[in-house]
């Protein structure tokens, strides 16, 4: 990180299927090891089953999971004289993007579910209240204590 002058952010390429920035962000996130087109593959093929559940557009179907897992505040520790406080701060929207595909590649793997793509789908159409657990890391963030 440099001192002086500001950090140019590189634009992300649109994928190639959807030509969703926020979708070529998230298989970047999936991605290990360099291995893009496995991560395509898991991607492309949860969105397919998406659409195949829900007969909505994929696109707009990962926009809304995006939006309901992105938090919009986040504790951070201020110390005041000795004793160290959790002081609630509004989340700016690079972190927040940044946050979301955390979240969401965090809870597929503790699901019961044959393949990755076919949790990440459970993960994506499961509504905040039942078993979906992004929200509910989302939620603790957002309680108050």
């Amino acid at each position: 990180m440099p001192r002086r002058a500001r950090v140019v952010r590189r634009p992300v390429v649109p994928d190639a299927r959807y030509g969703n920035r926020t979708i070529a962000k998230f298989i970047n996130k999936v991605m290990k090891g360099g291995k893009r087109s496995v991560a395509e593959t898991v991607v492309y093929d949860a969105l397919d089953r998406v659409e195949k559940q829900t007969k909505r557009s994929p696109v707009d179907t990962f926009e809304q999971a995006f939006r309901n897992a992105a938090p919009m505040i986040e504790v951070k520790p201020r110390r005041v004289g000795g004793a160290t406080y959790q002081v609630p701060v509004e989340i700016k929207g690079d972190r927040r993007c940044a946050l979301a595909p955390r979240w969401i590649l965090s809870s597929p793997p503790s699901r019961s579910g044959k393949s990755f793509a076919a949790r990440l789908t459970a993960e994506r159409l499961d509504p905040p209240p039942t078993t979906a657990t992004t929200p509910t890391a989302l939620d603790a963030v957002h309680s108050r204590p």
